[in-house]
């Protein structure tokens, strides 16, 4: 019987899917340590688990060939260069935000092209201000959106944006998704489309080619009347370099839901410039539905692996996603 291990530290969602597989796959043997000295001893046996294999639990985890990251942009770390160059398959839950990220982005996209943040500030202030808006009105029948990363967020984005009547030019190093009427190109044309978009909207994970990949000469290459929008990993972009390039006029505004630093330290330069829509990492924070689609990733990928065939969202572990 091949055996499963759920690696500490055991939070609610990790008891939850130990339970359900161990109910609906009981060709398993389902294991929950609870401690990382209990995780040393069942992990030696152990075929697959789920959460992350620390390098001390790697080395004597002797029959090991599958893990599952619960998570589709984990903690920096997460892949250690033993992990890396080890035999075993990773997956990952990569693709389920699809609908509530697109719709957090679609929310920026429609505040910013309108102005919201000009007039939410006259509101604050008690002002009739139909004259607040200091940036230019965006149509965005004529506009033009770059989407970094056309995964499972970004294709549904440029679905929607494009139903809008907009322009998409989405960049991507292994495109996985038809997305009829927009152009794709490899990261390596990301500095020759920038200077097109209206709205330039990062959905990629951190990674080591991904790190700081936004930073003032990107921003510069930017129109000063274009919006910037991360809604994937807040290391992709320098904040610093951001809150200098909307203070100057580089770029006009921007809407966040990710930082290089979370929380966002109180004194930093960001909180206080205008045009500037920030969410705390929230996109999915609300979205019941997205525990049973985490629990389908893991459990169709238990029913293949026990019948040995391949893997679905297997991750390229030498670029983490």
């Amino acid at each position: 019987m091949p055996k499963f291990v759920f690696m500490p530290p055991q939070d609610d969602l990790q008891k939850q899917f130990a339970a359900r597989l161990s109910d609906t796959l009981p060709e398993f043997e389902v294991s929950s340590p609870e401690t990382n000295e209990e995780a040393l001893e069942v992990i030696r046996d152990a075929d697959a688990a789920m959460g992350w294999i620390p390098p001390n639990a790697l080395k004597v985890a002797k029959r090991i060939k599958w893990l599952h990251n619960p998570n589709a942009g984990p903690f920096y770390g997460y892949y250690y260069e033993e992990l890396c160059s080890h035999p075993l398959t990773i997956t990952n839950p990569r693709g389920i935000y699809w609908d509530h990220i697109s719709h957090h982005i679609l929310m920026f996209v429609l505040a910013l092209s309108r102005g919201l943040p000009w007039f939410e500030t006259a509101r604050r202030d008690r002002k009739w201000g139909k004259n607040a808006r200091k940036s230019p009105y965006i149509y965005l029948g004529e506009a033009t959106a770059l989407i970094n990363g056309v995964g499972g967020i970004g294709h549904e984005t440029a679905r929607i944006l494009m139903e809008l009547g907009m322009k998409v030019i989405g960049i991507d190093p292994r495109p996985e998704y038809e997305i009829p009427g927009a152009e794709i190109y490899g990261p390596e044309e990301l500095e020759n489309h920038l200077p097109k978009a209206d709205f330039v909207i990062t959905t990629v994970p951190h990674t080591p080619k991904t790190e700081k990949m936004f930073n003032l000469n990107q921003f510069k290459l930017m129109k000063n009347t274009a919006y910037f929008i991360n809604v994937g990993r807040g290391m992709v972009c320098s904040i610093d370099d951001l809150a200098d390039a909307i203070e100057s006029g580089e770029v006009a505004g921007c809407g966040l839901d990710v930082y290089e630093t979370e929380p966002l330290p109180s004194d930093h330069k960001l909180w206080g410039l205008e045009n500037v829509l920030m969410t705390p990492h929230v996109a999915v924070a609300d979205a019941e539905n997205l525990v049973d689609r985490r629990f389908k990733v893991l459990l169709d990928n238990a029913r293949l692996f026990l019948d040995e065939n391949p893997l679905n969202n297997v991750v390229d572990k030498e670029n983490w996603y």
